[in-house]
């Protein structure tokens, strides 16, 4: 049996102290912990119902209709649909501000639908904002990222049993009833509460589509109560009323998802070996058809609307620069933190699994996700009333932001390399340990060489998340320090959307722009590599 490296457990304890602190100085401003207060206040029982009321209505649209989407993809190949499902993976990560100008400029008020209506002399059936906005705000961004973790489901159906179905002669119907059924009814609890636990968290598209107190949840309430009416008591209330919360669902959560069973046979292709009718050809259409315009138009309207006159006033704005560089000192930083802490409590946890530590090694990673559980605005909350008793909390602005934006990130890290750095050790940790192999010597030779991939890929996905975030900065931010998409929510706040317009695009860029220059260098350096023999 291998010693097990320390660094992830000092790494877990500094996690758990930075959250448990935070936490601590909640109990502080709300010494009765009596959480009923919250339900027994009726405003604040409305924007707990409509917390849960609106996070069902998403889960339910998302997942509802991701379901025939994920089948008809899985029944497709087609020209562009590696370049679909690459932008369905990262909808997630998207800066929300981003998605959500796209669908102001399509559905809202003065919007390209709203121009339609204006030419026969009508006005648009419905508001963006309120209810109407939120659910297709989380639609957006939740129905491509459901629809892929449901067709990873299908994908797993060896080929043999497709085969088999053609076989026998089983129809379409016939077929998902017996075949593709019992593998997304398995995945899914897992994909709707991952949706619901997102959409009850959400926190920047609720506050720039919410439409007033009818539409409000409880994370944009809490920022409500510090940031405007400075209630610290009511702020800290419930900000343990929500980590009760989505403790409680997350425990569910987890109770009710079962791992997909491993199955032997190849992996099915592209299934020309069964034979469908034009109905179907027309079905699949319709389902694919329906993402594409959900999610194409509102970025392809970013794009359009931020070409304007006011391009090049944005750009010799000077406020514009200084939060173009918080936002990549933010980025730059959280994700290298988040990266590096990632890496130390794998590092750890790989070992007490090959030690055969299983419950030790789910400990270690669970500290590191944390942030699931308590969603960032909350630990955000509790850290301003903690810097508040102790000092400026604003002077240290930059610092909490960088650090809750880490932890936000640290999640992705841990489940992008968890699987990776597993088998790097297993496959080589004999040779290295025959070879006399360790510390920076066996990293830049052995973990390097195989993980650098997966590293960059997990770096990108953090720095998207830090891009985008409004959540910490929300709190902290102010007129010395605002990050591009506290600006670019001025600028909608404000109705200068041809501003507004051209930060939405300088977002999108630096978002999609990080997960491009990471594949196309990884690609180029294996062709190189490939070459050299």
């Amino acid at each position: 049996m291998r010693r097990t490296p320390k660094i992830g457990i000092l790494v877990a304890i500094i996690i758990a102290t930075f959250v448990v602190f935070s936490l601590g100085s909640l109990l502080v401003y709300s010494p009765s912990l009596n959480v009923l207060q919250v339900w027994q206040d009726p405003y604040y029982r409305h924007v707990t119902k409509f917390s849960f009321y609106q996070s069902f209505l998403s889960t339910l649209l998302s997942v509802g209709l991701a379901l025939p989407v994920a089948h008809a993809l899985s029944r497709r190949d087609f020209f562009g649909k590696s370049l679909l499902l690459k932008l369905f993976a990262t909808t997630l990560v998207l800066p929300v501000l981003v998605g959500v100008f796209g669908l102001l400029a399509i559905y809202g008020n003065s919007g390209l639908l709203a121009t339609v209506f204006a030419w026969f002399d009508s006005r648009l059936p419905f508001s963006i904002y309120g209810l109407n906005g939120i659910l297709l705000a989380h639609v957006f961004f939740n129905l491509p990222y459901a629809a892929r973790l449901l067709l990873q489901a299908l994908d797993t159906i060896p080929a043999e049993q497709h085969k088999l179905c053609a076989h026998l002669g089983m129809n379409t119907w016939q077929k998902f009833k017996w075949v593709e059924w019992p593998r997304l009814r398995q995945q899914l609890p897992h994909v709707s509460g991952l949706v619901f636990m997102l959409c009850f968290t959400s926190f920047a598209a609720v506050m720039a589509l919410g439409g007033g107190p009818k539409s409000t949840t409880i994370e944009l309430a809490i920022y409500q109560a510090i940031k405007f009416e400075f209630d610290l008591q009511t702020g800290a209330l419930l900000g343990i009323w929500q980590m009760c919360l989505c403790g409680f669902m997350a425990f569910s959560i987890q109770r009710l998802s079962q791992p997909l069973p491993v199955t032997t046979g190849s992996q099915a292709g592209k299934m020309t070996y069964e034979k469908i009718g034009w109905g179907d050809n027309a079905w699949d259409a319709i389902w694919i058809g329906l993402p594409c315009l959900l999610v194409l138009p509102p970025l392809f309207m970013v794009v359009l609307s931020g070409l304007n006159k006011q391009l090049f006033v944005v750009f010799g704005d000077e406020r514009f620069w200084l939060a173009f560089w918080s936002s990549i000192k933010v980025a730059g930083l959280a994700s290298s933190i988040a990266l590096l802490s990632g890496i130390a409590i794998l590092l750890t946890s790989r070992r007490l699994r090959l030690n055969a530590q299983e419950k030790r090694a789910d400990y270690v990673e669970l500290i590191g996700t944390i942030i699931l559980v308590t969603p960032g605005l909350v630990i955000s909350t509790g850290l301003f009333l903690l810097l508040r008793a102790v000092t400026d909390a604003y002077s240290l602005a930059f610092v909490v932001v960088v650090l809750v934006n880490a932890l936000m990130g640290l999640p992705y890290v841990i489940k992008t390399l968890s699987q990776p750095m597993l088998h790097v050790e297993q496959q080589y940790q004999y040779v290295c340990a025959s070879l006399g192999m360790q510390g920076w010597q066996r990293f830049k030779v052995v973990e390097w060489r195989a993980l650098k991939r997966p590293m960059a890929h997990a770096f990108a996905i953090s720095f998207m998340l830090a891009i985008g975030d409004l959540s910490a900065i929300a709190l902290f931010g102010s007129q010395d320090f605002r990050t591009l998409p506290l600006y670019l929510f001025q600028l909608l706040g404000s109705y200068q959307m041809e501003a507004a317009a051209v930060v939405s695009v300088v977002l999108l860029i630096l978002s999609v722009g990080c997960f491009t220059l990471v594949e196309f260098v990884f690609k180029a350096n294996s062709k190189v590599k490939y070459a050299n023999g």
